[in-house]
């Protein structure tokens, strides 16, 4: 009897340890976190991007300018106005701010000290659509979304190339090498740390797809991800990607869907890993910056 009783009593600890570990890995949000507004006042927000600091730079487009959120003072300040109509933003290993730009339908290359260059304005000599979103692997290659939406600040009322593509411009190069065009509307990209795969959103068709990371930069393997467009994407250091729009969506490596977090804004468009510890996420949401406290980290942390 006693022995029976003790195999029961492991059984049931073992099954109660197996359902503690479950319940400590079934969320991404660290436990109690909750989604804090950082400021607000914005006309749109988007492209969050992470310094190795943690600082988050940001953009508020229709104003024309990058903000900056410094985690030392938890604090946020202008960091440039007049940034060409910045949008997507990443981080170089150089430490440079590299901007889709599409004021003059370029990609830019902003200095710590504001100096900017232009890196590409054109595709075989044609103006761009408006660069959008952007992604930098490890060796310096840089992926590039160019939807074409219309903007009140342009003379011109239609695109000058024929198809919305995703490019690739290789580190050392001037110049562009179309990567796909037979999307809809490319918008959110990101790649995997490894520089194996790439996710990249087609908003309008509302599809996310994977493609392979060849050596060259090229891309193959085109493979539906999810049945959900992006406007802006991240991913976290256990492989899950977070998708926006209504609010952040994560789906796994396997595209099942993980945890939705909701944001109380009538669009969500962006997201990223930022804070000290890379363990915070940040979300630019129509007027406003809001972070979460996460149990994942970002994955350059």
């Amino acid at each position: 009897m006693k022995a029976n009783f003790i195999l029961f009593f492991g059984i049931i600890t073992l099954m109660f340890g197996v359902q503690s570990c479950g319940a400590q890995n079934s969320s991404i949000v660290a436990e109690g976190a909750e989604l804090l507004l950082v400021a607000d006042g914005y006309n749109f927000t988007e492209g969050p991007a992470a310094n190795r600091k943690g600082d988050v730079f940001f953009t508020d487009q229709p104003n024309d300018k990058i903000l900056k959120y410094d985690v030392e003072t938890d604090s946020v300040s202008v960091f440039m106005e007049g940034a060409g109509r910045a949008n997507g933003l990443y981080f170089d290993n150089d430490g440079n701010l590299i901007a889709c730009a599409d004021e003059e339908y370029q990609l830019i290359r902003i200095s710590s000290n504001k100096n900017v260059e232009v890196l590409v304005d054109n595709f075989e000599g044609e103006n761009l659509n408006g660069p959008n979103d952007l992604w930098i692997a490890e060796d310096g290659g840089i992926y590039l979304t160019d939807p074409y939406y219309q903007r009140p600040y342009w003379d011109r009322s239609s695109p000058d190339l024929e198809s919305q593509n995703v490019y690739y411009l290789a580190p050392g190069s001037n110049s562009l090498t179309m990567l796909a065009n037979d999307l809809v509307q490319p918008n959110g990209i990101i790649g995997t740390p490894d520089g194996k795969t790439l996710y990249i959103a087609d908003i309008k068709d509302k599809k996310t797809y994977s493609y392979t990371i060849a050596e060259d930069g090229g891309l193959s393997n085109k493979t539906l991800f999810v049945e959900m467009g992006s406007d802006g994407m991240t991913l976290d250091n256990q492989g899950n990607l977070y998708i926006t729009g209504d609010g952040v969506t994560v789906f796994n490596k396997n595209g099942e869907q993980i945890k939705h977090i909701p944001v109380n804004e009538n669009w969500t468009a962006n997201v990223t890993f930022g804070g000290k510890d890379g363990q915070t996420l940040f979300i630019t949401a129509m007027d406003a910056l809001y972070s979460l406290k996460m149990d994942v980290k970002g994955v350059r942390w």
